[in-house]
């Protein structure tokens, strides 16, 4: 049951930003709150603790990156909501299946510009000219959670 409940946000996730570029606040808080229960009820309050501390991590990290520019403020509020489903020990592998479905994503978003004969990367602000990274998130949280 977790892991639909943890798909359903993800799939949320990645609907709206591929559509509007947006992951809402109220999804990010969802998802790290629904995280966190689950882990107090099925692991106990040692193991909800220990994935607190992996969502703390995950959003100084990205609020951090966000600071720097280097990715958006939804993305890494989502990022460390989907952290809160895992213990701070598969840290790395949730860094590495996110990053994984980013690679996949970034793929298919250059065949599919180029196809379409778009700049990869235009100089407007167009919303639609940025690449929505919670697919990738969502993906590789899922990813994380069947292996």
């Amino acid at each position: 049951m977790p892991l639909i409940v943890l798909t359903g946000l993800c799939c949320m996730a990645g609907w709206l930003d591929a559509t509007q570029r947006r992951l809402p606040n109220w999804l990010c808080a969802l998802t790290a709150g629904l995280g966190l229960m689950v882990a107090l009820l099925l692991e106990g309050p040692s193991a909800a603790g220990n994935h607190a501390l992996h969502l703390a991590v995950a959003l100084a990290v990205g609020l951090g990156l966000f600071g720097l520019r280097i990715i958006g403020g939804g993305d890494a509020k989502f990022y460390s909501g989907v952290a809160s489903w895992f213990a701070l020990a598969e840290a790395i592998k949730l860094l590495l299946y996110v990053s994984l479905s980013g690679l996949v994503l970034l793929l298919v978003w250059f065949v599919y510009r180029r196809a379409k004969h778009v700049p990869i990367r235009s100089k407007t602000n167009d919303l639609s000219d940025r690449l929505p990274y919670g697919l990738a998130i969502g993906a590789g949280a899922v990813l994380t959670a069947l292996v």
